[in-house]
């Protein structure tokens, strides 16, 4: 039989063309509209395979209530936000995507700390209200970037070296921290200097937030952090949100403790500290780290090769409990 798929947002065409090869197709058409709780459950209820993006949050509930769900296929690099042991009680297959989103992602950090520095945003607004300042007005001075220097936070891995890469065409000094130096030819590569967090914060003029989302990294960056920080810096996360003490950081920026802020992730996602969202000296973006049109495709053809693999009866080759297939 022909199993019935459900995709909870909008996904690139060609990949929602080959799952119609392989089975009933159905999703959300709204690439605005996140599915509420209740909305994810009357989809469980109705599929076989929930194919699920980055804001689901698929908890033991909705597992249980999804009575023919025999496969949770997420576009995530991690099933953060789904209740694999509920899965796993049931056999449910979850799979997930490689890192592909690296150099994706990389590019908006540099974005978003270029916009904040140069205050790219709020020169936008102005000028969408009828304010042209003039030229060589004082009104929107802001920042350098060039030859300034950066501190990857757990800048060691995929995204911080991207970064890392970066920083060299703007010729500046690169710190990073992380619980593990990285091999010494890995660093004179790329122009990196370990140092320890405490001084990475003294000395950076953009904190860079690269660290994996874990219990020991939640608010790894706190009041005590942004403390140390010179008011002249900035902060920039595209990591995960939770690593930030959005609470401490909103304080920080109203007591011109630090000099801005460049966010892409958010502690309670959807929802945003509400102090941020009047600040001008904060850039916000909706989770955009992969939006790539390229990279959103690729992801999606990686949860379809999941999914073709398990419709043929085969282990899905991006299986995240696989102890699900012992002894079969």
């Amino acid at each position: 039989m022909r199993p019935r798929v459900f995709i909870t947002q909008p996904i690139a065409r060609s990949a929602i063309e080959r799952l119609q090869q392989l089975g009933q197709v159905d999703w959300n058409r709204d690439a605005l509209h996140v599915l509420t709780k209740d909305e994810l459950v009357e989809a469980a209820k109705r599929a076989e395979i929930l194919f699920c993006l980055l804001s689901d949050r698929v908890d033991a509930d909705l597992i249980a209530a999804g009575a023919n769900l025999r496969m949770i296929a997420t576009m995530k690099i991690t099933p953060s936000d789904i209740d694999v042991a509920a899965a796993t009680a049931r056999r449910i297959p979850v799979t997930v995507v490689p890192p592909i989103v690296t150099e994706a992602t990389a590019d908006l950090h540099f974005a978003i700390l270029l916009a904040v520095a140069r205050r790219v945003v709020e020169g936008d607004q102005l000028l969408r209200r009828g304010i042209f300042p003039g030229a060589q007005s004082t009104h929107l001075v802001g920042a350098g970037v060039w030859g300034k220097t950066v501190g990857l936070v757990g800048g060691g891995g995929r995204i911080g070296r991207a970064v890392a890469q970066r920083a060299r065409g703007f010729a500046m000094r690169t710190l990073y921290w992380g619980p593990r130096r990285i091999p010494e030819l890995d660093e004179r590569e790329l122009g990196l200097a370990y140092v320890t967090l405490d001084a990475l914060l003294a000395e950076s003029d953009f904190v860079s937030v690269h660290a994996p989302l874990k219990p020991e990294t939640v608010h790894l960056i706190g009041g005590r952090e942004l403390a140390r920080m010179k008011p002249t810096a900035f902060l920039v996360n595209t990591a995960r949100g939770p690593i930030v003490d959005e609470k401490a950081l909103t304080e920080a920026l109203a007591a011109k403790r630090i000099a801005g802020a460049a966010l892409d992730v958010f502690e309670r996602e959807p929802q945003v500290e509400a102090a941020l969202l009047s600040m001008p000296n904060v850039v916000l973006t909706p989770h955009l780290g992969s939006a790539v049109a390229e990279t959103r495709e690729a992801l999606a053809h990686v949860v379809v090769d999941n999914i073709e693999a398990f419709a043929a009866g085969q282990r899905p080759p991006n299986c995240w409990n696989p102890e699900i297939y012992a002894g079969r």
